[in-house]
């Protein structure tokens, strides 16, 4: 599948979803509550096979966060980004993609360390480089460091 056959295939199995124009792959845009099941079609199905996922992170966006995943497929060799928008920022919190790519063990670890972002039903969820005691979340635009003042 080229990228404007691979939209028009998310188009036509996922029409409740958004699309972001995007210079190099193609972004579906997921609800919170649909992400885990999406994301486990598009890792099953014979169609897609998105059976890498390369990469996890989240962004800031000050009023929302937004968890951002990479996928590909070694079977056909395309790719996509998926995106889920949390609106809460007080306890963001998302369905877990690692029972579907275990490299999602590390990505949610830091994501959690550093942006305060859960995943439910993550088998191991844990702050994997600041201490447990670690004040916050440091890659969060609202958070306050007084000993090393960066300002945004």
């Amino acid at each position: 599948m080229d990228k404007a056959e691979l939209k028009s295939y998310i188009e036509s199995k996922f029409p409740q979803c958004k699309q972001e124009d995007s210079f190099d792959f193609p972004v579906l845009i997921a609800e919170k509550s649909e992400l885990f099941q999406i994301a486990q079609q598009l890792n099953t199905s014979p169609d897609t096979q998105f059976d890498f996922l390369f990469c996890e992170t989240a962004v800031d966006k000050k009023t929302h966060f937004e968890v951002v995943y990479h996928l590909t497929s070694s079977v056909f060799h395309h790719n996509l980004v998926v995106k889920v928008i949390l609106e809460d920022r007080v306890n963001p919190e998302v369905d877990s993609v690692y029972p579907l790519w275990m490299a999602a063990d590390l990505y949610e670890n830091e994501i959690f360390d550093l942006f305060g972002i859960r995943f439910k039903n993550h088998p191991n969820l844990r702050r994997i480089m600041l201490g447990d005691e670690w004040p916050g979340f440091p890659l969060r635009k609202d958070y306050k460091d007084d000993v090393n003042i960066v300002t945004l």
